[in-house]
């Protein structure tokens, strides 16, 4: 098969630079969005990201193709410690969010993974992973009619190079509908390129380097960002199951979730401790994955090395800022249905049968939970769980507490004989 062959080690350095590239596309517009909504820097994310994705590929054993970037679920708690304790009290916060996925990998190392079968069957699994595409609809939405002209041609290219490319034209739609958008939209008068001529060729990012003493002057900003790590790490699970589907492999079994918990939490503290935002797994790189059929972890990591040296040239940071959201929003309303496609796929595969009431109530609550962004504020915390977090939660509980056998509006075996005997 063909997606088997370009997972393969022989794939072409050439090849690997431009898919490489096409990721990098994919990670850019959210990963610069959290630190402009923050008020971090973003030359500093970027590096982090990078750096945090090339832990977590070691950590894993290169085995995950996954890309870490900065996390929105942190955008409000962020914003909310640093009104109050300054940029020391947030890093403090994500900083602590780290240490909590470090630990958790610890319990899921010792404990194994085993109760995952029993807590998040198909049937849990495939709604929550279609609320991670579903849910960010609206964010596509709102870049896509920035400039709906520039989106609609931009998607339209994507899925034209996707459905009747051939050879590598095939494999690198995301890249090709972000250049051909580009050109669209600089035609179009909307492409500002005054940053470009203003920014330096290179040098460093704004590192913030807390001390010691900063961070004892806001242990209490631990309380706003740090239970977010719960909802994450939920979230980290769907992006993972999501990413097994998507490339037909058991990533929970190998390496392990303990390993990407591991490598998301490594990866966010070290952010941290440099004034970034955390990080955590890309679902618009799961969508380039599942559209390219390109799996092979090295792209990923090429991806990295990238944004690893677009962090210190800073015209050509500068010059993919520029890049109209409209852009990139005509490509995630591809990407983010991706994703959602994945997690119907998981439904049909593993014959999820929606005619039984049971099914039918797990995977209705947990879509429309998920994707109103339905929140919950935690007692005692005054933190809010919500979206696919919340709905995630939801969904196992309902799959722990609703009976698998003569659930409401379906029959049991005996009921179905019996009425069999009374026909006959």
């Amino acid at each position: 098969m063909e997606s088997k062959s370009l997972r393969a080690e022989k794939l072409a350095m050439s090849r690997k630079i431009i898919l490489g590239i096409q990721h990098m596309f994919a990670m850019f517009g959210a990963t610069v969005l959290v630190p402009k909504l923050t008020g971090l820097n973003p030359s500093v994310a970027l590096f982090t990201s990078a750096v945090g994705t090339i832990i977590f590929h070691f950590i894993t054993k290169g085995k995950v193709p996954a890309y870490l970037g900065s996390s929105f679920a942190f955008i409000a708690p962020i914003i909310a410690a640093k009104k109050s304790f300054g940029i020391p009290g947030a890093m403090l916060g994500c900083l602590t969010a780290g240490v909590i996925y470090i630990i958790m990998s610890a319990v899921v190392k010792t404990i194994g993974t085993d109760f995952f079968e029993k807590f998040l069957p198909p049937v849990v699994v495939g709604p929550v992973i279609m609320t991670i595409g579903l849910g960010l609809a609206p964010t596509a939405k709102d870049m896509a009619t920035q400039h709906l002209p520039t989106a609609i041609f931009t998607l339209a290219v994507a899925i034209i190079i996707s459905v009747f490319g051939k050879g590598l034209l095939k494999v690198i739609p995301i890249l090709i509908g972000v250049v051909s958008g580009y050109i669209f939209a600089y035609f179009a008068g909307i492409v500002d390129l005054a940053p470009v001529q203003q920014a330096a060729w290179l040098a460093l990012p704004n590192f913030s380097l807390p001390s010691m003493k900063e961070f004892s002057a806001s242990l209490p900003a631990v309380l706003i960002i740090a239970p977010i790590a719960v909802v994450t790490m939920v979230e980290h699970l769907g992006d993972v199951l999501a990413l097994s589907k998507t490339v037909d492999k058991e990533f929970i079994e190998e390496p392990g979730l303990h390993r990407t918990l591991l490598g998301d939490g490594v990866a966010t503290v070290f952010a941290a401790l440099l004034g970034g935002p955390p990080n955590t797994t890309y679902g618009e790189n799961i969508g380039v994955l599942a559209i390219t059929k390109v799996h092979n972890p090295i792209v990923i990591e090429m991806a990295a090395v990238f944004v690893f040296g677009m962090s210190f040239v800073q015209k050509l940071g500068a010059l993919i800022r520029t890049i109209p959201p409209a852009v990139m929003g005509g490509i995630v309303i591809l990407l983010f249905g991706m994703i959602a496609s994945i997690g119907l796929r998981t439904l049909i595969e593993n014959q999820v049968d929606l005619s039984n009431n049971r099914n039918l109530v797990i995977v209705s609550t947990v879509l429309v939970i998920g994707i109103s962004n339905l929140a919950f504020t935690i007692p005692g915390l005054g933190t809010d769980l919500k979206g696919m977090g919340l709905a995630a939660i939801v969904g196992i509980i309902l799959n722990i507490v609703l009976p698998k056998s003569a659930t409401p509006g379906t029959e049991t075996s005996e009921v179905k004989a019996e009425e069999a005997v009374q026909q006959a």
